[in-house]
This record gives C-alpha cells, sequence and structure tokens, in this order.
C-alpha cells in the first residue's frame, strides 16, 4: 500500500458566487478545486443535472477513485456492470479501473458533488466538453486527451440497457 501525502500550504476556500460554472441545463458543471489548487490531492465539481439528463457516458479512471455524493435529487450510477439509483445524501465511491457512469434518473433532477482522488488537473477537461457542445471542436477529440485527463471511454451494455 503507497501512501500519497499532498503537499500543499494555504486552506481551499471556494466562493460559492466565485466558482466558473460550464454549460447550464441540461448539465451544469461547477468548478470548484482544481488538483493543483490541493497538491494533487483531489479533484471536485458540482455537477447539476435537469430532469432524466446524462452526466457522463461509461469511462473509467486508471489513477483515480471516484465519489458521488446525491446533493439533491436521485441519480442513476453505474459501477463496473451494477447500476445503481441513489437518492439525496447517498454516497458512491468508485475505484480506479471500474467502469462507471451517471445520469439524473428518469423524472428526477440530480446535483451532485463529484471527487476524485488523487487530484487530476480536469478543469479543462469540462471547458473541452462544452467546446464539443457548442460545435467547436469534434466530439472524437476526447479520443486525445484520454491520457492527459485519465478518462477512458468504453461500451457498457449494463449502461446501454438500463432505459429500455
Amino acid at each position: 500500500m503507497s501512501l500519497f501525502v499532498p503537499e500543499f500550504d494555504d486552506t481551499v476556500l471556494v466562493r460559492d458566487a466565485e466558482a466558473e460554472v460550464v454549460g447550464g441545463a441540461p448539465v451544469a458543471v461547477k468548478l470548484l478545486a482544481d488538483s493543483s489548487a490541493s497538491g494533487g490531492a483531489l479533484s471536485t465539481v458540482r455537477v447539476t443535472l435537469a430532469e432524466g439528463a446524462d452526466g457522463a457516458r461509461p469511462h473509467v479512471h486508471h489513477n483515480s477513485a471516484e465519489m458521488f455524493y446525491l446533493l439533491d435529487g436521485e441519480a442513476e450510477v453505474l459501477s463496473g456492470a451494477d447500476v445503481v439509483t441513489a437518492g439525496s445524501g447517498d454516497l458512491i465511491i468508485v475505484p480506479p479501473d471500474r467502469p462507471h457512469a451517471f445520469a439524473a434518473a428518469p423524472g428526477s433532477t440530480a446535483d451532485l458533488l463529484i471527487v476524485i482522488t488523487p487530484g487530476v488537473e480536469r478543469f479543462e477537461y469540462f471547458r473541452h466538453l462544452q467546446r464539443i457542445r457548442l460545435g467547436e471542436v469534434a466530439p472524437e477529440s476526447l479520443l486525445e486527451v484520454q491520457e492527459l485527463y485519465d478518462n477512458h471511454f468504453l461500451r457498457s451494455d449494463a449502461w446501454d440497457g438500463r432505459r429500455r
């Protein structure tokens, strides 16, 4: 077992009103703290999903675990081959190399706090997704940055079949 000790000197304080928001309905991502702010300890964002909206397609992180805390609403979360429904106050932690995805449950909105640890510089990844949504870059451009953001996409029959 290895121990990672982050190195940073100052307390990280992110004021809600000052945090950058990428996107909007149906998916808004509030950028809270990137890896560089926490000495590599974590990266954290808040994702707000409109009713039934998809948050992230199936993917894995090879070097980080991902935590999902449901602030409000209800979400479907893929973890491995299982799709679970989480409600307000529920916590899910997905280990490295485990396929996962998330979406607002049908008929519900979802407000999630997401933490990746150890951290990966991810803010530019969410800005990249916004550029794709706006048609400024092709969706295939994500394949070019998978290693950079430790975000590797894959197919999941469990995820694809959940709403059939």
